[in-house]
């Protein structure tokens, strides 16, 4: 089946963002997320999960272990497990991006 952010399942986290789940599975987990202006996640890490983070539009940073990171649309970063990441938009415009976990980090996240 095909799917897009017209037919997924959607959530809303954080402040006023958004997810789409394209692929939710216990081994996997894809989703498209939406940040708007001058928002940010809170600083965690996974005990289990890889991600891979995807800039679709817009640029984002994103702190891993201190260290800030600028993704611009089309480049994008591994974060390996146990590794502290916020994902922070302090543009003016919303940014989307796809987050690749594996496994599933649902139930896996730490806050710091």
């Amino acid at each position: 089946m095909k799917i897009s952010k017209q037919n997924a399942e959607h959530y809303s986290w954080g402040e006023l963002c958004d997810g789409w789940h394209l692929v939710k599975n216990n081994e996997l987990s894809i989703i498209h997320e939406r940040m708007p202006a001058k928002t940010a996640e809170i600083n965690h890490y996974h005990q289990h999960a890889q991600q891979f983070f995807f800039m679709l539009s817009g640029t984002a940073i994103i702190d891993i272990e201190g260290d800030s990171i600028i993704l611009q649309k089309g480049e994008g970063i591994e974060v390996p497990p146990l590794t502290a990441h916020q994902m922070r938009n302090d543009t003016g415009e919303d940014i989307e991006f796809l987050v690749i976990s594996q496994p599933n980090s649902r139930s896996d996240r730490i806050p710091l």
